[in-house]
């Protein structure tokens, strides 16, 4: 971990904040994550062509950038789609506040892609082993995941007669937050991939799969998304029997 990661951080971080300013100023929340989404893309092709494009990076990175490109437009077609996104039905005319979710936004990034930068900025590069493979497969597994039901709550919204009702069919038959589960497995997994370079203190981005873990479990996501759903449906039985009998996350588990 060198100077060059410090350098994306500082570019991730003034991006963030320029586009919070302009944000601000026109008191919309409709390009936030798309600017989140480019931001990811941006670091990863800077760091990309610090590297030396061998295959571990390439994959990595054209993993990467997949999951962005369609994420981010998942998200700006939804919100404008929508018009609005209630996570910042309050925060948007709060310039101090708004730049709290800037800010974290950008954390999140850094954090998030960590390992991929340490991998495609390093010089060395020894031959593929069984973590790469089981990384791989985690991302992929993990993104089919995410995909699937991103697709399938969109299907559901789709119909009018689902207006007032929230989705319990497919994968979230057996999880309430089958899309943030899947986000969790495809980082872990590229984690484990860029691992077999690590050095030293890049050790310590063995902590950015916990700390998206944790941005999803406990902070952003499935904290207010819960919140949300028990505003609105928690006097209803059909839903209590749902809530009763669905998993989190992970069946089982939580």
């Amino acid at each position: 971990m060198g100077s060059g990661i410090g350098t994306l951080f500082a570019v991730d971080m003034g991006i963030q904040w320029a586009l919070w300013g302009v944000a601000s100023l026109c008191r919309t929340e409709k390009f936030y994550d798309l600017a989140g989404s480019s931001t990811f893309g941006l670091l990863l092709a800077m760091s990309y062509h610090r590297g030396e494009a061998n295959v571990r990076q390439q994959v990595q990175s054209l993993m990467v950038a997949t999951w962005a490109a369609r994420l981010g437009l998942f998200l700006f077609t939804r919100v404008m789609k929508h018009g609005s996104d209630s996570r910042f039905d309050k925060v948007k005319t709060a310039p101090g506040t708004f730049l709290i979710y800037w800010t974290v936004q950008g954390i999140w990034v850094m954090a998030t892609l960590l390992p991929t930068l340490i991998l495609n900025t390093s010089r060395y590069n020894p031959a593929l082993s069984y973590r790469d493979y089981v990384g791989w497969g985690l991302w992929i597994g993990g993104f089919l995941l995410e995909v699937v039901a991103d697709e399938q709550k969109r299907s559901f919204r789709r119909d009018p007669v689902n207006a007032k009702r929230w989705i319990e069919s497919g994968v979230w038959s057996w999880s309430r937050h089958p899309n943030y589960l899947g986000e969790i497995l495809l980082w872990s997994g590229l984690c484990s991939s860029a691992s077999v370079v690590f050095r030293g203190w890049d050790w310590l981005a063995l902590g950015s799969p916990v700390f998206v873990t944790w941005l999803l479990t406990r902070l952003s996501g499935i904290p207010i998304l819960e919140r949300q759903a028990q505003k609105r449906w928690g006097d209803n039985p059909e839903f209590l029997r749902y809530r009763h009998n669905t998993a989190v996350l992970v069946p089982g588990v939580w």
